[in-house]
């Protein structure tokens, strides 16, 4: 059973990866034909905002990586830095989600034109290592401000 079970979390774990590597190569080659599109329209800042994209049906490790991301924008930046967390099912039609081309879970952190995509790290860390992935977070935002 113990092994049934490590065997499907394997599983699981290996197919988040993959979404968020094919999520992660889109949004890499989709940036510059972004930067070009002036359908959509850019506010020139250089403030920084934090986006998390997400389903409707989250598990542990989705809802742990809104939780200790939005527990570190506060901790670290109070309202300084502003989080939002978007269901990218329910807004589809978001000008965000479309901008970024998002189709899975994402955790993004945009300053101006510059986008740093933190969903590896935050998949990675948010259950088993919250304050590595905080101080990633805290790392990224400093060089952004």
């Amino acid at each position: 059973m113990k092994k049934l079970f490590s065997i499907l979390s394997f599983v699981l774990f290996a197919g988040f990866v993959s979404v968020n590597a094919q999520s992660n190569d889109l949004l890499a080659q989709n940036s510059t034909d972004m930067q070009k599109n002036e359908s959509v329209k850019t506010l020139k800042t250089n403030k920084v905002k934090v986006y998390y994209f997400h389903a409707t049906r989250r598990c542990a490790t989705c809802q742990a990586v809104e939780t200790v991301t939005e527990k570190a924008i506060k901790e670290y930046y109070g309202k300084k830095v502003p989080f939002k967390s978007i269901n990218r099912e329910i807004n589809q039609n978001n000008p965000i989600v479309k901008k970024y081309k998002i189709s899975g879970q994402t955790l993004l952190i945009i300053s101006g034109d510059k986008v740093v995509n933190l969903t590896n790290d935050a998949f990675m860390y948010a259950r088993t290592n919250p304050d590595k992935l905080k101080a990633k977070i805290k790392k990224t935002i400093d060089s952004m401000m």
